[in-house]
């Protein structure tokens, strides 16, 4: 552990770095810079050239900083996702369970269970993409309130994001960092992702989220609900779930590098004759991949000031240890939802402790969670929330909060239960 007694004084460019890392945290926490036309990826970048320029970081060194092997996974499986969206799985998904003749209650649970076991394997901000207008049409179709509906498939998707190494960007982050074996991780993430599933149906189904956030009068609509998304393509379908099917066989039984093999599964999806490389590849997230290079490059200057070592000694002094199940909660809400998540696990990632699998996982779930809190706590919030509002339908943070403030809560204190129980 470091003395905090120790701490050196910084430099001019240490200083230089300190503000470029504080400057680039403010960009993560409101989403760009005040008059700036900036989003978090480019502020990310930019901080990144910036450190790189004030500190003479050999450009080797900035690419040696970043983690290749997420950036591979996460551009592999967004290779993936974009072959099953491009073939309407997910749409025809949504709309067969739609056509099922169940109840409020029973439609709630289907939806969220869809939504919570596709996020699992592919990511849930596509799997909300492509699920919003369906859910929404269909809800204005019923005469239901789309309001839960909608709330319940964001939040079913972040849930079940959790249960994989691959759910999310932060899953595959912690992952690849600290080495976790995929078929541990899901054993010990599953159940407090199922019952936090069923915890959310509960509330949306019966509880106060089942009124919550009502409009004064809910919009319907008499003609067929529009057919919005990519037609049905069964074959592209079969060979996305096919390629999916098989990764996943190779990640649970098999101890192949998960970077590679997934990289041979987008490769073999871009050998279509019915998809254009370039339009598979266009649907790549390439500022999401632009926000980890940058906030690597700056985390890593960041680190070379010992400021983030002195920091972790101070809290230790003071009896906070990241290694601690409870710091690690309370920490991992906190900068979840004043960074966003990604961010959050890569400050984190290197004050773990001795035991990776365990706080792994258990931040993999926190970080996780935590974004169900506010709307602006997931991409996958956001998104649902646009494409609602293009619905005629407002979703705004109070009624998102009226849902996501309880189900964060106990979703919470289900994972906390587990890990002691476990442990």
């Amino acid at each position: 552990m470091t003395d905090p007694a120790s701490f050196a004084v910084p430099t001019p460019a240490d200083w230089g770095v300190i503000a470029v890392f504080a400057t680039v945290y403010l960009g993560m926490f409101l989403g760009g810079l005040p008059r700036l036309k900036l989003d978090r990826s480019g502020v990310a970048l930019l901080g990144a050239i910036a450190v790189i320029a004030l500190t003479g970081l050999p450009l080797e060194d900035a690419a040696r900083s970043v983690d290749l092997p997420t950036i591979v996974l996460l551009f592999a499986f967004m290779v993936v996702s974009a072959q099953m969206r491009l073939g309407g799985f997910y749409t025809e998904v949504t709309r067969r369970v739609g056509a099922l003749p169940l109840s409020r209650a029973g439609l709630l649970a289907a939806l969220i269970a869809v939504a919570g076991a596709l996020s699992a394997v592919f990511s849930n901000d596509i799997v909300c993409l492509a699920m919003t207008p369906v859910v929404a049409q269909l809800c204005l179709q019923r005469g239901l309130n789309p309001i839960p509906f909608l709330i319940g498939l964001a939040c079913a998707a972040n849930i079940g994001s959790a249960a994989t190494l691959i759910g999310n960007p932060q899953n595959m982050l912690i992952g690849s960092v600290l080495q976790l074996h995929f078929a541990d991780h899901a054993r010990q993430a599953l159940a407090p992702v199922g019952v936090s599933l069923a915890l959310l149906w509960l509330w949306l189904a019966y509880g106060p989220g089942a009124r919550a956030g009502a409009p004064e009068s809910t919009p319907s609509v008499t003609t067929p609900a529009r057919t919005d998304g990519e037609p049905f393509d069964r074959w592209q379908t079969a060979k996305g779930l096919v390629v999916a099917t098989a990764l996943m066989a190779v990640f649970l039984f098999t101890d192949w590098p998960r970077d590679v093999a997934a990289l041979v599964g987008a490769g073999v999806l871009l050998l279509s004759r019915r998809f254009h490389s370039a339009d598979v590849i266009g649907s790549v997230d390439w500022p999401l991949l632009l926000l980890f290079i940058g906030l690597f490059v700056v985390n890593h200057a960041f680190e070379q000031t010992g400021l983030s070592a002195h920091a972790v000694a101070w809290l230790a002094t003071q009896g906070v240890h990241l290694s601690d199940p409870g710091a690690l909660v309370v920490v991992g809400v906190l900068l979840s939802n004043l960074v966003s998540n990604v961010p959050a696990v890569m400050l984190m990632l290197p004050h773990l402790g001795a035991d990776p699998q365990q706080a792994g996982v258990l931040l993999a779930l926190v970080s996780t969670f935590a974004g169900n809190l506010l709307l602006v706590g997931s991409i996958a919030n956001l998104i649902v929330a646009d494409l609602a509002a293009k619905e005629g339908i407002v979703l705004d943070w109070k009624r998102h909060l009226v849902t996501g403030l309880p189900v964060t809560v106990v979703s919470l204190l289900v994972v906390w239960g587990f890990m002691r129980w476990t442990s």
